[in-house]
């Protein structure tokens, strides 16, 4: 069904969901003229499944006016007769809203706060809207719908990197960054855990199984949803990335700001390095084949002679001896590489170390207390 802009503005707009002529800060959804999705009992995405998968905002349920099929049909028909093409869109609307509303709608509180978008905030968001106000719910409306939405997260994204300070931390693959990270979470302090967002490890051999990747723009609004969380005045710890994490990339903005924010070096021994490296990729521990076949792009960094060293290794099942060669001949010389980046781009060069002997929680724990001390 077309998205057509709904104009109008419900009757309770001014008190709960109206937009505000104060300045606000980067990344409010007051400047989109809603609350905060929190604030709502329910926040409905009309759009079809497909357009919901490539992106919502987080926390959105989808209940689609038309599933992909409709929405393929009735915009077919449409070029041929719009008239026949919107009693075609109604009429599937209604039965959809018709199977969703006992399911979703019915448990809701009286008069419980509805926010609603489509694409556009059209004819799909008003079909849901007009209802759910007929039965007595305060509905918002996002005008101008996703698209208008993510045109903020992008805007937002710009922004708000630099109203932190960032302490990155850096260290060659394998030295327990991720948990240590998680173990300063533990210990109460702020944390931007990009791995965890993007659902990869941040290598050529970081994807997780059975684990795929957000799109390009919902890791964005993932990113954003989480930046939203944190509070300026106090540090914000993560880990050094590159721009790219698997598929996805880091907005420039947040990326220059990482490069220019102190470092914080974490190093621990090769032997542990190698062990949770066992942890973290069970699957190459049980088919190290596959693990040379992924890294299979960078034979010609590493030479020739050195991948089917590598590959001789996986073939002969000796994994202990395969990780420790693959990281001291490729992973090491791309850190070392990575830290003259960081100082290229004005940051200090790293003074300060924590030596993670014993990668356990103990270990951790201990590790993340020390770097508290430097925050």
């Amino acid at each position: 069904m077309s998205d057509s802009a709904d104009r109008s503005t419900p009757p309770h707009a001014a008190a709960f969901g109206a937009a505000t002529p104060r300045a606000l800060p980067p990344g409010q959804f007051e400047q989109l003229g809603i609350q905060a999705p929190g604030r709502y009992a329910l926040v409905i995405d009309a759009r079809s499944p497909r357009e919901f998968a490539e992106d919502h905002i987080p926390g959105a349920v989808n209940l689609p006016v038309v599933n992909d099929a409709e929405y393929a049909e009735v915009g077919t028909l449409h070029r041929q007769d719009p008239h026949a093409a919107y009693l075609l869109g109604v009429r599937y609307s209604l039965a959809n809203i018709a199977t969703q509303l006992p399911r979703i709608i019915e448990p809701l509180p009286r008069y419980a706060p509805i926010l609603v978008y489509c694409f556009r905030g059209g004819k799909r968001s008003k079909l849901w809207a007009d209802n759910l106000r007929t039965i007595g719910f305060r509905v918002d409306v996002l005008q101008g719908g996703w698209k208008r939405y993510r045109t903020w997260v992008r805007e937002a994204l710009n922004a708000l990197p630099q109203q932190f300070r960032f302490r990155v931390l850096v260290g060659p693959t394998g030295c327990g960054k991720t948990r240590v990270l998680q173990a300063l979470a533990d210990a109460g302090e702020q944390v931007l855990d990009l791995e965890s967002l993007a659902n990869h490890r941040g290598s050529l051999i970081g994807g997780i199984p059975g684990l795929p990747q957000p799109s390009q723009k919902h890791f964005d609004s993932l990113l954003l949803h989480a930046m939203q969380a944190l509070d300026p005045s106090r540090v914000v710890w993560l880990e050094g990335e590159s721009k790219r994490i698997g598929k996805v990339q880091l907005p420039t903005a947040l990326y220059e700001a990482l490069l220019a924010a102190p470092t914080v070096g974490v190093d621990a021994p090769m032997a542990a390095r190698v062990q949770m490296w066992k942890e973290d990729f069970p699957h190459f521990v049980t088919d190290p084949v596959g693990m040379i076949e992924q890294l299979e792009p960078i034979r010609a960094l590493v030479s020739g002679e050195t991948y089917e060293r590598w590959q001789a290794l996986a073939g002969a099942g000796r994994v202990d001896e395969l990780f420790e060669r693959v990281m001291r001949e490729h992973y090491d010389p791309c850190y070392t590489r990575s830290l003259k980046k960081h100082v290229q781009h004005g940051a200090a060069a790293t003074s300060l170390h924590v030596q993670v002997a014993d990668l356990g929680p103990a270990g951790l724990a201990s590790a993340a207390q020390a770097l508290k001390t430097l925050a």
